[in-house]
């Protein structure tokens, strides 16, 4: 049987270093003398280059995209036609069925008591620079798991609750699930660095979460989620921080999944999720 794919591309525009720069400015609200300020020069500079008559040197460039928190080739490669982008892949009440359907058939009572109380509890909260409903995250967290054959009260659990204590001031004895899964929220639960060490608290929280392999898994399964939505609008000097946080702490935390006999086959996607990420991200910066 012959099949016809029609295959649509968006129309092929080509866009100069200045409509980009001009594209940028715009869909951050700035005008021509607040980008000039940042960076030291003449409104008519920006003016000049938004207009082609000049293209800024390189020095400016990289300026220009630490300012926007884009990559230089963001502002210096011409764009031939745009891409459609999404936010979320799946609707979260959709997600949010599947887990509870699924909690249902395996008998799972601390997960389905986990799905209703994390939605209530990240009830108004939203996904940093964007419009998803925070739950997205949790129960994104669940299906991962899910997927990869991890049936495990425990753990569906703990994925769905493991950002309630630490980002809804929700004690970790209101957690309606048992003693396992409120020691993996526990190990978990980050503590706050404003004001402290950094690199003392993440060394300790890295440490906790490393001495048990279901803490490890759900670490791993969050940072591959955030690493899918960095691009969001995180800065360039934020996205640096994930990615070398990423690469310091996270090979140990795949040696301890793939050290676990029943979460050996996990252990190697998380790693091909994970490592390819940040390769997408360090050819893109």
């Amino acid at each position: 049987m012959t099949h016809n794919v029609y295959i649509g591309f968006s129309k092929r525009v080509k866009m100069s270093i200045g409509t980009n720069i001009k594209e940028l400015r715009e869909e951050r609200d700035l005008t021509q003398n607040q980008v000039a300020d940042a960076l030291g020069i003449t409104f008519q500079a920006v003016s000049a280059w938004e207009r082609d008559e000049y293209k800024p040197d390189t020095d400016k460039l990289v300026k220009l995209a630490e300012y926007f928190g884009v990559s230089v080739s963001a502002i210096a490669e011409e764009k031939h036609g745009t891409f459609k982008t999404k936010d979320a892949i799946y609707d979260w009440e959709h997600m949010k069925t599947y887990v509870k359907t699924t909690a249902k058939n395996f008998k799972l009572s601390d997960s389905l008591k986990a799905v209703d109380f994390a939605v209530k509890a990240h009830t108004g909260q939203s996904r940093k620079h964007s419009n998803v409903p925070y739950i997205y995250h949790p129960l994104n967290l669940a299906c991962h798991a899910l997927s990869m054959d991890i049936i495990d009260d425990a753990v569906i659990a703990a994925c769905l609750l493991h950002d309630v204590v630490e980002d809804c001031e929700i004690g970790l004895d209101e957690l309606p699930v048992g003693d396992e899964a409120k020691e993996l929220v526990r190990l978990l639960t980050k503590e706050d660095t404003k004001g402290k060490n950094r690199d003392e608290v993440m060394i300790a929280y890295y440490n906790q979460i490393a001495t048990n392999p279901k803490a490890a898994l759900i670490k791993c399964m969050d940072r591959c989620n955030n690493l899918t939505t960095m691009s969001w609008g995180l800065s360039r000097e934020k996205i640096f921080r994930m990615i070398n946080e990423t690469e310091r702490y996270y090979p140990d935390l795949i040696k301890v999944i793939k050290y676990t006999t029943e979460y050996n086959n996990a252990a190697w996607l998380l790693k091909y999720q994970i490592e390819s990420m940040l390769d997408i991200y360090k050819r893109l910066l």
